[in-house]
């Protein structure tokens, strides 16, 4: 006798879902641009955006830079002049992603779910900290 598989008892795998905001920067040396950081072992990874986030089938650069401190994912204001990144910070836009694929030295692929922006986009890895941001679909 066969038996059928119960599917009411399987579980889907854990999504891997994790905070993420975009920061609308106008820096005083960088000039205007978007800082997009998401959260991997307990910091926030960061990328600026020259650009901003790119429609679909577009690739934007994206400039890895140093983590930063979870406080920043709450953070608006403004740096003082003299220290890194000095100018005015404002969060453009803030949510969760879902992790689709994450091999950090080469390729991040996720699902976006913030208040502007939403969708599948991937950071492809061109040298050390030059990246390419890349929207695939809604």
């Amino acid at each position: 006798m066969k038996f059928k598989k119960n599917v009411l008892l399987e579980k889907e795998p854990e999504k891997d879902i994790r905070a993420y905001v975009l920061h609308k920067h106008k820096a005083d040396k960088a000039g205007l641009h978007y800082d997009f950081r998401y959260e991997r072992n307990g910091k926030l990874y960061s990328w600026a955006l020259p650009k901003g986030m790119p429609p679909i089938g577009e690739k934007r650069l994206a400039i890895y830079t140093e983590p930063h401190s979870m406080e920043w994912k709450n953070f608006e204001g403004k740096i003082p002049k003299g220290e890194y990144g000095a100018g005015e910070v404002e969060i453009y836009d803030k949510g969760n992603l879902e992790i689709i694929e994450e091999k950090p030295s080469e390729k991040i692929t996720f699902i976006l779910n913030g208040r502007r922006y939403e969708g599948k986009y991937s950071l492809v890895r061109l040298d050390k900290e030059k990246w390419l941001m890349i929207k695939s679909s809604k």
